[in-house]
């Protein structure tokens, strides 16, 4: 019976996935933590705005390119847990030796490292989730991991802004602190290693037909997010802003970062069951909601910030959950990292030449800023919604394949009832096996 072999897998895709959720969390605490602080971190060793904006940007950019690198590594080989654990072993290394440092040299050193680290294990850690992802849903699963991501990323900021009140604004004391959980989360790699050898058996139906290129809607979609990206201010610069403002003191920018991972962890998983049923369109009002960070984090008074802040979050939770479940059905499963990899390489490339453009703005025009911002992201729109209408009938003939092969309606085939089946899902479907047969590649 078809439905048996999933019904079996399903409960090992779930729990892998809350297994990689707890790894993120603490994974999240630390570096996200470290970032809480870095940009103010580099102003006190001597670094001006554009030199945080470059450091910040150069590890954001080698750090999303060198996935072009480790994505395609992972597939050719399937060697993915290998080149997960080199790329975390580096970037929970960075975090503490941050500590040591006694320049803003060696600081924007391993910050770039810990860029580095993420990038390397990214591709092949979202392949092996795509595949327990295709079991419960791509939205729950990747949103449920976001989820538990994020609340990392506010209890590390929490974490530093405790130590910094505590130790009177010690800076490389926080530091030393998100050891703790960065040997927590290395120690947790190693048992889902051992648990999990072959995450790919964990789809019933692991065996899918491979493209030799990515369909034309993956490409439409990339553009989409490198736009968005590129009106997304990273939050050391952030910081830094709200340090020269006055806006917010020093000790509550870690504050205001944990409410920003607090809406983006909680966001995730509510968007990501609603992503399941809504489809790729949610991302439109997300998109321009999200857009609204920028004139309340760059002109507004405290609670103004505090407000984009969260919507910062918002978006953050979006573009880290949303936009990388929905490229997991536009391809084959054995070209998944090298997807992933492509796929944020191009998003952090504009991330950074964004982040270029608002470094210089930030000291120039606030309003130059803010309208850079907004139009950046809201460009995107035309193209999500390009991608919508191209995938509605792949995903109109996808959901009629899947409640045909549903239990229910397999039941009422078996005894004879010819009536419809259960109302169609709104499943996104498997574009890139749809694309394979619609072409009749082999």
């Amino acid at each position: 019976m078809p439905s048996t072999p999933q019904r079996a897998v399903a409960p090992k895709a779930l729990t892998f996935v809350v297994m990689v959720g707890i790894m993120s969390f603490f994974a999240d605490f630390t570096y996200e933590g470290s970032r809480s602080i870095i940009g103010p971190y580099l102003g006190l060793l001597g670094a001006g705005a554009f030199t945080v904006s470059v450091v910040s940007g150069a590890g954001e950019f080698i750090g999303y390119n060198i996935r072009l690198l480790s994505g395609p590594g992972a597939d050719r080989t399937g060697r993915y847990w290998p080149v997960t654990i080199g790329g975390y072993i580096v970037q929970m290394s960075a975090v503490p030796l941050l500590a040591l440092a006694g320049s803003w040299q060696v600081a924007a050193l391993l910050i770039i490292a810990e860029r580095i680290g993420k990038g390397i294990r990214n591709p092949p850690r979202d392949a092996m989730l795509s595949h327990a992802a295709k079991e419960i849903g791509y939205g729950k699963a990747f949103g449920l991991h976001e989820a538990l991501d994020q609340f990392g990323a506010m209890f590390g900021p929490l974490l530093v802004a405790l130590v910094l009140t505590v130790s009177h604004q010690d800076y490389k004391a926080a530091f030393a602190a998100l050891a703790i959980p960065a040997a927590v989360m290395l120690s947790l790699l190693a048992v889902a290693r051992l648990l999990y050898p072959r995450p790919r058996d964990l789809s019933a139906d692991s065996a899918q037909p491979t493209t030799s290129r990515f369909p034309r809607v993956f490409w439409v979609y990339l553009a989409a997010a490198a736009l968005a990206g590129a009106g997304f201010a990273d939050f050391p610069l952030i910081a830094y802003h709200f340090q020269h403002a006055g806006t917010v003191s020093v000790d509550l920018t870690p504050v205001c970062y944990a409410v920003a991972m607090a809406v983006s962890g909680t966001g995730s998983l509510v968007l990501g069951r609603i992503f399941d049923r809504a489809g790729i369109g949610v991302l439109v009002p997300l998109t321009i909601v999200s857009a609204a960070y920028a004139p309340l984090v760059f002109l507004g008074g405290f609670w103004a910030v505090m407000a984009g802040s969260a919507l910062w979050g918002l978006g953050m939770g979006v573009q880290e959950s949303l936009i990388p479940a929905a490229v997991a059905p536009m391809v084959s499963a054995d070209r998944r990292a090298y997807a992933y990899g492509l796929f944020t390489a191009a998003y952090g490339t504009a991330w950074v030449l964004g982040s270029v453009v608002i470094g210089v703005l930030v000291d120039v025009s606030a309003g130059g800023l803010v309208a850079f911002c907004v139009a950046a992201e809201l460009a995107a729109i035309p193209l999500i919604l390009a991608v919508r209408r191209q995938t509605r009938p792949r995903l109109r003939a996808a959901a009629r394949r899947s409640a045909r092969r549903s239990p229910a309606a397999i039941a009422r085939r078996q005894c004879g009832d010819p009536s419809r089946s259960d109302p169609l899902p709104a499943v996104f479907g498997d574009l890139s096996s749809d694309r394979v047969r619609r072409r009749g590649s082999p």
